[in-house]
């Protein structure tokens, strides 16, 4: 059973199909990038017939190429025809061959030089696909802007939602690299200084409006590097929302589920995708 903190709510998802036909299509683009000097595979989810584009929220997702292992066309399709949310304009953008490059934390490169290319990956969102799917789709604005992702994905996707707290509100992390850092443990790593993502957070500032969703699962992994009894992904984790809170964020703004049987793998972050997309998205 899943345990939370925060102001969530933990669902079973069943599949549904409307009786009213689709009302979710899909469409893959390859993406030529002048930023990342590559193609990028991005797929969208495209609510049909809406009367209102503007009303729609727009959220991107890292590690795209994920979203199909997990059915993730027929859940939005539920959902929204169920009425649990409303309809969302989804991007799925998919990881290239230089993933441990493109993603991680803009200003600091982890202690071995991962993440190199992180402000190109920043400005091919920013500056070439925004732009694309507001000229492509037509869609001057959105009702709200909201990153997620998978891991390391997670970290990049927190990392632009905080630095861009002006577009982003929402970030999404599902079993997070928490615990990118400036040193290696065998070289001077200091827990309360050098994880980077904490150390952003402590260095910021409270960005009224901005939420967090939080999942891992038990059996992500089994390191526990300060050896007390948390395992490290659970550990950053809470440490990551501790930094949260000390800035003024409250459970209001924080969602944490850690799933006891879940793994560090598409399976699992398959099972808490409709939970955060109902606390998300929730239809009103």
């Amino acid at each position: 059973m899943p345990t939370q903190t925060g102001d969530c709510e933990c669902l079973t998802f069943d599949a549904m199909e409307s009786a009213e036909g689709k009302r979710v299509a899909t469409e893959q683009v390859l993406f030529p990038s002048r930023f990342l000097k590559r193609e990028v595979v991005v797929d969208f989810y495209l609510p049909k017939n809406i009367s209102e584009p503007a009303s729609l929220p727009l959220l991107l997702i890292n590690d795209g190429q994920d979203l199909p292992k997990m059915n993730f066309a027929d859940m939005l399709e539920a959902l929204i025809s169920a009425e649990k949310i409303q309809p969302v304009f989804c991007v799925g953008i998919h990881a290239g061959i230089e993933r441990k490059m493109e993603y991680g934390t803009v200003n600091y490169l982890d202690y071995e030089g991962r993440g190199a290319k992180t402000k190109q990956y920043e400005q091919f969102i920013l500056d070439e696909l925004l732009p694309y799917i507001h000229s492509t789709y037509n869609i001057p604005s959105f009702q709200f802007h909201a990153f997620a992702g998978f891991s390391l994905g997670g970290l990049m996707a927190l990392d632009i939602v905080w630095r861009h707290a002006d577009l982003f509100s929402i970030a999404a992390v599902f079993s997070g690299s928490l615990w990118w850092r400036l040193k290696a443990l065998n070289n001077g790593y200091n827990e309360a200084t050098d994880r980077i993502m904490h150390k952003q957070i402590r260095e910021g500032a409270y960005h009224p409006g901005q939420k967090f969703y939080f999942t891992t699962g038990s059996l992500d992994e089994t390191y526990d590097r300060n050896h007390n009894g948390i395992i490290d992904s659970i550990d950053d984790t809470l440490g990551l929302i501790e930094e949260l809170k000390k800035l003024g964020y409250t459970d209001n703004d924080i969602c944490y589920i850690n799933y006891e049987d879940g793994r560090h793998d598409v399976e699992t972050w398959g099972r808490a995708m409709p939970q955060f997309l109902i606390w998300a998205f929730e239809k009103v």
